[in-house]
This record gives structure tokens, C-alpha cells and sequence, in this order.
């Protein structure tokens, strides 16, 4: 018999197999391959396709782990105002516009923003009702594959501001609008402010113009602040402070006093802002401690929003911010706009005259105590307040001379008294300036 070389017919139904040759009956137009290579191509096949699966699967599910979700949707607001904070899990571009009223649909007037690249999180509860005169509700869908959709249902609103804030990365809508005030107290979602008390202030009932201060002990909770060499935090000392200015400033200037924190509690920096907003506060004071690289830095320095090309100035808000000093380049470009219809000018006077006698304060007992003066720089915690706000720098927690004196409660008392004057001064000028 003649011997054949071993082949095989992709395709073929008909086969006839022996020992020596390979044959096949009814093959027209079949494509005939060697043997080994068939075995050899089916072997990639095979392979390919697996590999391929694998790794169409793996990317897959690497997409969906590592897509950026929307998260949580909260809210504070009163008659006037309302903050809206959109939470995300990782950085997102967007985009927002505000649509009239459509009858046809029966949809009202609202406004929306385009979070792209994102994903809609299953744990996130919604509709979100608000009903604060201003918004109806809150609501967000999964617009397209890749765009989360986050609708306002508005009541009524004038105006609206939105911008971002980083690390972690959140969307910020402030609406204000006018409308008749209703007997109800200020709501919050997820918030910690206190009640508006029914009983007027002394401050109200003397006709005065500064009625509500609002006091912001910087840090806490799982948030320490900057740290000493001997451990103390600075979250420990300023909430010391705070409640001390709660007290001499109550008395001081018969107004009301708010604390954003009065125990050591994690309040996030957009929440602060919301609830001097959503207070009508007449005046806000954040207080903090630096620090430094520098060991030998020293000093008081009391700050209001602003612009700056400080790098020292952009490195200490990025602390205070908890984010990079890149991130604080792309949030100076974002508050170019916020900050054109800020309490500048009234921030600024506020800054200078707390500065001005906290440091004269201390030098009467302290006579080393230096002043940085006063300076501007993008803090979240001022970003979007309605009235003059400050961030106080009472000393370098870095600096062991300071260090150990903020453990001083008379080097506190001191602090306390040198901002009550400032704020007792800047009231006065108020009153002085309305007449």
C-alpha cells in the first residue's frame, strides 16, 4: 500500500482513518492541513480564546471595581439657603444646568449636574426630599453607561453656585433664593448644627447688628491635626479655645454663639461653612494651630479668603485642607469666580483687627509672641460663607517654645482674650458703620 503523509480536512464529516494514511472521501472544496499543524493551530486556538476571556473578564472587572461612584447625597439649609454636597469615590469632571419649568411633562423647574465617568452607587438611598422652600428634592440616576445624573427639583431659587472640593473629592451646590420665612427650624441632613433657640438673643433684643457668631474648632475626631513634639494635638487645643470664646464672647457682645463642634467629633470642612450659613451667623472664627518643617517658626497670622501666590501660604491651607498643594492650584482657578461675591473687604477688616489684638494680648505677658500679619488664602472652610469669616493661626504646635505654651491654659486664656477684643472691635466699628 502506498504510504500517504497524515492529514486531516477542517470541516470534513467523512472520515477514514488506519494505521498508515489518513484518507478522506467527499472533501471538494476543503482547506487540507498537515496533521501536526492542525493540532499545533487548534492548541493556539484554544489558548488565544482563553486568554482572550480572561483577560476581557479581568478588565472588566477592573472597570467596574475602579469606576468612580457617586456615593452619598446630603443637605443643610434654612429659609434662604441650601448647601447640597454630592460625595464621590475618586475624581470626576462634570458638568450642570439649570431647565425651566416644563408643563407638558409636568416637570418642574431643576437643576442638574453631569458627573461623567461615574457610577451610580446601589447603597446610595434616594429620592432625597427637602422641601426647604427652596428644593423639592434630590434625586440622581444613571443618565448614560458612564454619567451619573444628579437632579434638584426646585421650589424656588434665585441664584446658584457649584464648585468642587478634593480628597475626598466632592461636588458643592449652594442655592439661595428669597422667601417668607416659615416657623421651623433650620434642617439638616446628616448634619450637627443646632437648633435656631425660639427665644430672641440678647443681642436681638438690644437692636444690635452682630446677633450670631459661629465658633469652628479646626480638626477632630479622626482628624488630629498637626501634632507636636511632645504629642499634643492641635485638635485638643483649639476646641479648648473655642469654648473659651463661646463664653467671653457670649457675655462680651450679647450675641449668640454657635460651635461647629463642641466635643472631639469629625465634622467634615463643607459642613462647617453650612452651618454658619444655614445659622445666618453675623461673623465666623475658625480657629487653628500651625505648623512647620521649620522647628524655629513661630507666631500668630489670622487669615480670610483670598487669592495667593504665597507658596508658604498655599502649602499651609493645603494642610488645613487635607489635600496637595496641586490640588491646591486647581481650587485657587475654581475660586476665582467665588471669590469676586465673597465678604472680602468685611473678612479682610475682621482678620486685621483679631490679628491686631490677639498678638498686642499676648505680648503683655509674652513679650517675644511675633506677628505674621495678615494674610489670603484658599481654605475650604471659608469657601462659600455668606458673612465676614476668619481662620485664626494662634501659634506653631511645631515650635516646642509654643508647643508647651498651648499647653498653658493661661497662654489660652490669653488666646481667648485677645480674639474676644478683636471681634468686641470689629462689632463696635459695625455698629458705629450703620448708623
Amino acid at each position: 500500500m502506498r504510504r500517504y503523509s497524515k492529514q486531516y480536512a477542517v470541516g470534513s464529516r467523512q472520515e477514514a482513518i488506519t494505521n498508515y494514511d489518513l484518507r478522506f472521501t467527499n472533501l471538494k472544496s476543503k482547506i487540507f492541513l498537515p496533521f501536526t499543524a492542525y493540532c499545533l493551530l487548534l492548541t493556539f486556538f484554544i489558548h488565544a480564546s482563553s486568554t482572550y476571556a480572561a483577560k476581557a473578564g479581568h478588565a472588566k472587572s477592573t472597570s467596574n471595581k475602579a469606576a468612580v461612584k457617586v456615593t452619598d447625597i446630603k443637605h443643610w439649609s434654612n429659609p434662604n439657603y441650601t448647601r447640597v454636597v454630592i460625595s464621590l469615590s475618586g475624581d470626576a469632571a462634570f458638568t450642570h444646568r439649570l431647565l425651566k419649568e416644563d408643563p407638558a411633562i409636568k416637570k418642574p423647574r431643576r437643576l442638574y449636574v453631569d458627573i461623567r465617568r461615574t457610577r451610580l452607587s446601589p447603597s446610595l438611598k434616594q429620592p432625597i426630599p427637602i422641601n426647604d422652600g427652596l428644593l423639592k428634592m434630590a434625586r440622581a440616576g444613571q443618565y448614560a453607561k458612564d454619567v451619573v445624573r444628579v437632579v434638584l427639583d426646585i421650589e424656588s431659587i434665585e441664584d446658584y453656585k457649584i464648585f468642587s472640593l478634593a480628597e475626598p473629592f466632592r461636588i458643592v451646590v449652594d442655592v439661595m433664593g428669597k422667601r417668607e420665612v416659615r416657623s421651623q427650624e433650620s434642617s439638616a441632613s446628616g448634619g450637627r448644627s443646632q437648633p435656631i433657640p425660639s427665644q430672641p438673643s440678647l443681642a436681638q433684643q438690644l437692636g444690635l447688628k452682630i446677633k450670631r457668631i459661629v465658633i469652628d474648632a479646626g480638626h477632630g475626631g479622626k482628624d488630629s491635626g498637626a501634632v507636636g513634639r511632645n504629642r499634643l494635638k492641635e485638635k485638643d487645643v483649639v476646641l479648648k479655645i473655642a469654648k473659651g470664646l463661646k463664653e467671653t464672647l457670649s457675655k462680651e457682645t450679647g450675641a449668640e454663639i454657635i460651635m461647629t463642634r463642641d466635643d472631639d467629633t469629625f465634622i467634615p470642612l463643607e459642613e462647617r461653612t453650612a452651618i454658619a450659613n444655614t445659622k445666618e451667623a453675623d461673623i465666623f472664627i475658625s480657629v487653628h494651630a500651625n505648623a512647620s518643617f521649620n522647628r524655629k517658626a513661630g507666631g500668630v497670622e489670622t487669615y480670610f479668603l483670598n487669592l495667593t501666590n504665597d507658596a508658604v501660604a498655599i502649602r499651609l491651607a493645603a494642610r488645613e485642607n487635607a489635600v496637595s498643594s496641586k490640588k491646591m492650584s486647581d481650587l485657587q482657578y475654581i475660586l476665582n469666580d467665588l471669590i469676586k461675591t465673597s465678604k472680602t473687604n468685611e473678612s479682610s477688616r475682621l482678620a486685621a483687627v483679631v490679628q491686631e489684638s490677639l498678638v498686642s494680648n499676648l505680648k503683655t505677658k509674652y513679650n517675644d509672641v511675633k506677628g505674621n500679619g495678615v494674610k489670603g488664602a484658599p481654605f475650604y472652610v471659608l469657601v462659600g460663607t455668606h458673612m465676614p469669616s476668619v481662620l485664626v493661626e494662634v501659634s506653631f504646635i511645631s515650635n516646642p517654645k509654643e508647643e508647651a505654651r498651648l499647653s498653658d491654659s493661661n497662654y489660652i486664656k490669653e488666646i481667648v482674650a485677645g480674639i474676644t477684643n478683636g471681634v468686641n472691635r470689629y462689632v463696635k466699628e459695625m455698629e458705629v458703620a450703620s448708623e
